[in-house]
């Protein structure tokens, strides 16, 4: 774990001095208020933090969820709204043909894999759960393609029960915030269910995907232009300088619109609507 201490000095976006942090031990209750500061200055940076998949019920959400493996949100709501319109539900989608439906999915990739799992989950959710979503994480598991990831997004975001979604952001910020040093996505999880309040747990892994794919990249972070620059034990792994960093922001934070393809209203990452016809 770390604290901040060290050397180099940089600056965040706001100008503030920031120095680049020395790994340094910390306790359990200093790394629980870290970790909930962070947490509340994330909530700060992103008030509109929200699922990125556009999805109007759990089946949708839970289909939508599955095909965004190893691709983009963007990518995924853009194939979806075709693919809904065709399967609306999940005995609907049971019945699809095979080939008729890789041939939708082809855009997200991996579109046999992603096409198998999702007419085996469709036929399960029609066979053995009345063609509903269960509300259960031991049930949605139990659905092909459907881990523990996928059922805490369909769970927080559409029953509303608190769950941690460690994805490739969330496991990586939180070895960078130093809350966890597993690369096993079931031990990220319990080790930062343990710094905060299960009420916390799925704003947070909002939050946290959110700054991920905005700032802090897997590649290059923009910690010159990061807000939480002055709390992160990581700070300086990534582009310093404030103008370079500032190139490197995604989404709104980039002046550019998010994933989303119908946001809600208050949303900044909203295209922009089309322009009428003259």
């Amino acid at each position: 774990m770390a604290t901040s201490s060290g050397a180099t000095s940089g600056a965040t976006a706001g100008g503030a001095a920031v120095k680049k942090k020395a790994k340094v031990a910390q306790t359990h209750t200093g790394l629980v208020r870290q970790a909930r500061r962070i947490n509340r200055e994330l909530a700060e940076v992103y008030p509109y933090a929200h699922p990125e998949l556009d999805f109007e019920n759990p089946f949708e959400l839970l289909i939508a969820t599955v095909l965004s493996a190893q691709t983009t949100d963007l990518r995924v709501n853009q194939t979806t709204p075709a693919l809904f319109a065709l399967y609306p539900t999940p005995e609907a989608m049971a019945a699809a043909e095979p080939t008729a439906l890789e041939e939708i999915l082809r855009p997200t990739g991996f579109f046999r894999a992603k096409a198998r799992s999702v007419l085996g989950l469709s036929t399960a959710l029609r066979d053995d759960f009345g063609g509903e979503v269960p509300g259960r994480l031991e049930d949605l598991v139990k659905l092909p393609g459907v881990g523990r990831k996928t059922a805490n997004v369909v769970l927080g975001n559409a029953f509303g029960v608190p769950g941690i979604t460690v994805d490739t952001h969330f496991g990586r910020l939180s070895r960078r915030f130093g809350w966890t040093t597993s690369e096993d996505p079931e031990k990220v999880e319990q080790d930062v269910a343990g710094l905060f309040p299960k009420s916390e747990w799925t704003m947070l892994s909002h939050r946290v995907v959110f700054h991920g794919r905005r700032i802090c990249h897997a590649r290059k972070p923009a910690c010159g232009a990061c807000p939480i620059a002055h709390l992160c034990p990581s700070y300086g792994e990534g582009e310093m300088d404030p103008e370079k960093a500032k190139k490197l922001l995604k989404y709104e934070k980039g002046g550019a619109p998010g994933q989303r393809l119908k946001p809600p209203p208050d949303y900044p990452g909203q295209p922009a609507p089309p322009l009428a016809a003259s």
